[in-house]
């Protein structure tokens, strides 16, 4: 039986993906021929800055090669534009005169750029930017020439211009609006970007109209000329003003068109033999053009061609993210705001942090982040699946993790995913789809799920996420390679790499860093500067040079910043044990700073909440206590139970204990928090068995447990060993805690590291080679030796710093970047 004719218009990413969609359900139900007007195969338009910028080449981003068309049966012409859509007879013919007859017409022509209509349009040297022959002449045109211009401060002529900056081009980037991206960012954000993007060398003319573009004799152009008599030299000038659908073919064919290809929730045009999907659509009055919505539709459109009959497209929430490396901004669904809906705001401009979150009623609707982005996708969840957040609202500027422990690590924030999440917007690749290619596939890396899923392979802001799925899928089986587990996007490095070229070249400051290790940002970024600062402090104490702009806000006022911009103050008891000289000092410090809460915390602690900033240092000098570190990435507490001192089951002193491990670990800093419990019997009252490490009481000596984490989601210590004496407990739990600070990566609980590593490893390192441990643990004392108490040395200081100082209100504002 001959099989029914499906022809595409177009080979670009929209038309493929619809292909591939249709070829899982229905692989061999259509005969299929592709016109291309391009002379390539299908390839990833998002990752065309990437090449630009000199950071991949054309091949890397190439999605399905020739070899795919053939394998598929797929009749591909490349080369070939279409320029005519014969209904009648169905067929479309292209240019040279190749014929194609269809039973089903799939038109997926995507959009044409928007050429301002002003004098010198045509000159030589103008171009648009849309494909990889305009990315292509960029890169030539900069080996030769000094200035360029780019038209539009959205996100492709950002990109733009900061290619053709890093080619060494001095590039001029004027806008119509008042602030870079309006269409994706708010003014604020706007303005954060702009002063990023000047720093890295980009020129900017905000408000300002093109009149004419100066040409030579020669018919080359040389300069722009604006509305108020200015001009600036170009020897380039790339538009990127815009795009509008392309809906040529189809309105020449009579096909319904009205600001794009209209189309039904079945993307079906009026014809119902014509389908259409991608930039030149138009759905429910709605021309998308960003890649995600495009593939929804692409899965929708497969169902029908497929004769399922069961998808239907409603319309998309759109995300954004710039392909700027370096810069991390993202942007969705009303993030402007307006009549009937609360905005919440953070904002920390000196440390290029902004979080404006927008809510109307119970439900968040929109989202614009700047700095720090990490919490982008689950917000984007929480917008597109109308999730009501009323129960959560006072945590949800802090991020998803700060929905009950902080901080507990991305492996959390895995677990709480359903199979139906999306990880891969781009794609629209959910999470049980990749757990599915990892089980049934065999895949152990990032590349390898790429491959099978799509998944991290366009614009790669979801790689991160992606891994930690593997991670969870495979535990110590996970295979990491150096560019799927790059610090951040300043560097390809892994967190292994840069550790490893911190020891080997003795890097000791920022600078240091950067140049040796090639960093693309020379001043690094809000995500690396805090590991980098960590890896060198950890790898070369006494020497590194502790940068304090590196370190997160908490860490920086060694205070716990809350939700309305106050601190909680949490002296040191060591091993929760205190007396009532210092009770009266703090009962004292609450009445005279009017400290509205005073509470004992889960740790053993007591904890003054809602302590102005600005009365921090004076609080501390009253209280006369250490820090007890409730705030870093450091040693928190040591719980205990009463044990043999007092308790009729204790069968070891556990609160003596207790207070020598947290003596001991004074001021260490570490990957991420680290907390501790020595419990007296195995009764386990401190409930040593969900603790970074916990110590257990027996008849004969000490069980030590490593691992544990009592977050968002619990998990149970493993054993580790069994000692006798309370100077072995102090060698192997110093020996464990060095290990993970020297091989952990930063932000990694330990059970994120052990679960990387093996514990088989670490018994290895720590309890058969004696000499290891020793040399660990000696590791850890010289470190340790002689660090001073943050709080005494704030306190010592004449003018306190800058953290000291009262941030200046701005809606609901809180600095912070997690806990």
């Amino acid at each position: 039986m001959k099989k029914p004719r499906l022809v595409v218009i177009g080979n670009g990413m929209a038309g493929i993906r619809t292909l591939e969609e249709l070829l899982k359900l229905q692989p061999d139900m259509y005969e299929i021929t592709v016109f291309g007007a391009e002379p390539h195969p299908n390839y990833n338009r998002i990752l065309l800055s990437p090449v630009l910028a000199g950071e991949q080449a054309f091949k890397d981003i190439i999605l399905n090669p020739l070899s795919w068309y053939e394998e598929n049966g797929i009749r591909l012409h490349v080369g070939k534009e279409v320029v005519k859509i014969d209904r009648i007879r169905r067929r479309v013919i292209a240019a040279d005169g190749t014929e194609a007859e269809y039973d089903r017409l799939l038109v997926a022509t995507g959009s044409e750029p928007f050429i301002l209509p002003v004098p010198g349009k045509d000159l030589q040297g103008v171009i648009s930017y849309r494909d990889i022959h305009d990315t292509r002449t960029m890169i030539d045109t900069a080996q030769v020439k000094k200035s360029a211009v780019v038209i539009g401060g959205g996100l492709l002529g950002l990109e733009a211009a900061n290619g053709l900056k890093l080619r060494g081009m001095d590039v001029t980037v004027v806008h119509l609006a008042g602030w870079l991206l309006e269409r994706q960012l708010d003014p604020t954000a706007g303005q954060m970007l702009e002063k990023s993007l000047t720093e890295r060398g980009l020129k900017f003319r905000l408000n300002t109209s093109t009149t004419e573009l100066v040409g030579n004799p020669d018919g080359e152009v040389t300069a722009v000329r604006f509305s108020d008599g200015d001009e600036v030299p170009a020897d380039l000038v790339v538009m990127a003003a815009g795009i509008r659908p392309n809906t040529r073919l189809a309105q020449e064919a009579g096909i319904h068109c009205n600001r794009g290809i209209v189309v039904n929730d079945t993307l079906q045009t009026y014809d119902p033999r014509v389908y259409a999907v991608g930039e030149c659509v138009s759905h429910r009055g709605i021309a998308y053009g960003l890649v995600a919505p495009l593939f929804e539709q692409a899965k929708v459109c497969a169902n029908h061609l497929a004769t399922f009959g069961i998808g239907i497209y409603k319309g998309s929430v759109a995300s954004t993210k710039l392909k700027v490396t370096g810069i991390d901004l993202f942007s969705a669904g009303d993030f402007m705001g307006g009549e009937g809906t609360e905005e919440v705001v953070l904002s920390d401009p000196s440390d290029g942090l902004y979080k404006k979150l927008v809510l109307q009623g119970d439900k968040l609707v929109g989202a614009c982040l700047y700095g720090d982005t990490g919490d982008g996708g689950w917000y984007f969840r929480l917008i597109k699946d109308g999730t009501p957040v009323d129960e959560f609202r006072d945590q949800l500027m802090f991020g998803e993790n700060a929905i009950g422990d902080a901080g507990t690590g991305g492996q959390d924030r895995i677990a709480k995913m359903a199979d139906g999440d999306e990880v891969c917007g781009c794609n629209g690749v959910c999470k049980g789809t990749i757990v599915k290619a990892v089980r049934e596939q065999g895949l152990f890396t990032v590349d390898e799920v790429k491959k099978h899923t799509k998944a991290a392979s366009s614009c790669g802001s979801c790689t991160g996420l992606v891994e930690q799925i593997l991670m969870n899928c495979l535990g110590s089986s996970f295979q990491e390679t150096p560019k799927t587990k790059a610090v951040c996007g300043c560097t390809d490095l892994s967190h292994g790499e840069v550790r490893k070229a911190i020891r080997e070249h003795h890097l000791v400051t920022h600078a240091q860093a950067y140049e040796k290790m090639g960093w693309r940002t020379p001043n690094g970024c809000a995500t690396c500067r805090p590991a980098v600062n960590y890896y060198m402090l950890s790898t070369w104490p006494r020497e590194a040079a502790d940068d304090p702009q590196s370190r997160f806000i908490n860490e920086r006022a060694h205070a716990n910043i809350q939700k309305d911009g106050t601190f909680s103050v949490v002296p040191q008891m060591k091993g929760g044990v205190t007396n009532p000289s210092e009770l009266r000092r703090i009962a004292d410090v609450a009445d005279k700073y009017e400290i509205p809460m005073v509470k004992v915390t889960g740790g053993q602690r007591i904890d003054l909440l809602g302590v102005k900033k600005e009365d921090l240092v004076d609080v501390w000098r009253d209280l006369g206590m250490k820090s007890g570190h409730a705030y870093g990435k450091s040693i928190r507490t040591v719980k205990t139970c009463v044990g043999s001192e007092f308790c009729r089951f204790g069968t070891q002193n556990s609160t003596q204990m207790g207070i020598e491990l947290e003596t001991m670990l004074a001021n260490m800093w570490s990957p991420h928090k680290v907390k501790l419990a020595v419990s007296g019997c195995p009764r386990n009252c401190a409930e040593s068995g969900i603790k970074d490490v916990g110590i257990i009481a027996v008849d004969s000596g000490w069980e030590i447990h490593v691992g544990g984490n009592g977050g968002i989601k619990t998990e149970v210590a493993q054993f580790l060993a069994k000692v006798k004496t309370g100077d072995e407990v102090k060698e192997l739990v110093g020996a464990f805690l060095q290990l993970y600070r020297e091989e952990a990566y930063y932000l990694d609980r330990t059970v994120h590291y052990i679960a990387r590593v093996g514990l088989d490893y670490v018994r290895q390192k720590v309890i058969e080679d004696a000499g290891n441990r020793r040399a660990l643990f000696e590791r850890l004392l010289y470190a340790l030796e002689g660090l001073p108490d943050p709080w005494a040395e704030r306190v010592r200081q004449a003018q306190p710093p800058r953290e000291y100082t009262r941030l200046r209100p701005d809606r609901r504002i809180a600095a912070v970047l997690e806990d």
